[in-house]
């Protein structure tokens, strides 16, 4: 029956801020905004294929949330440091040790790498690596997985 994640919502404080953060920052589709409701709507990837929801709401009612965007292994390995720094963000890894190098979660495996918007939401970039999982090796950075994998 599911066959995937079609949309996620935020609450943000300053809507302007956040459809420039994920517009023109981020680079995403706004596809429907409603000033009246102080909503807006952007496209993930293809049109139709998923959304992200944005809703200015007053600050005290904002709960940090986490969602992570899929994206290509290369993007994520070799472009997604660059890609945050050249917009003015600050990439961070899982284990947030003060290392801006991908980590890979063994046991799916999937590299990832972090950042937060304006309203200090926690972003993810993660795509799926080939090969089978190996829960055993934890979480281990991108360089080390693939080192394990070329030895």
């Amino acid at each position: 029956m599911i066959k995937g994640l079609y949309e996620t919502h935020l609450f943000v404080e300053s809507l302007e801020r956040s459809i420039d953060f994920y517009k023109n920052t981020l680079g995403l589709t706004l596809c429907h905004q409603n000033e009246e409701r102080r909503v807006a709507f952007f496209w993930i990837g293809e049109p139709k294929s998923a959304m992200l929801g944005i809703w200015e709401k007053p600050l005290s009612e904002i709960e940090k949330r986490h969602f992570a965007f899929r994206c290509d292994v290369e993007d994520v390995l070799n472009n997604s440091i660059n890609y945050l720094k050249n917009r003015g963000l600050k990439p961070y890894n899982f284990l947030n040790n003060g290392k801006e190098v991908p980590m890979v979660f063994s046991w799916v495996p999937a590299v990832a790498i972090y950042f937060t918007d304006p309203d200090g939401h926690y972003l993810e970039f993660i795509a799926s690596v080939e090969g089978e999982g190996r829960p055993e090796l934890g979480i281990v950075s991108s360089e080390e997985w693939i080192n394990r994998k070329t030895a």
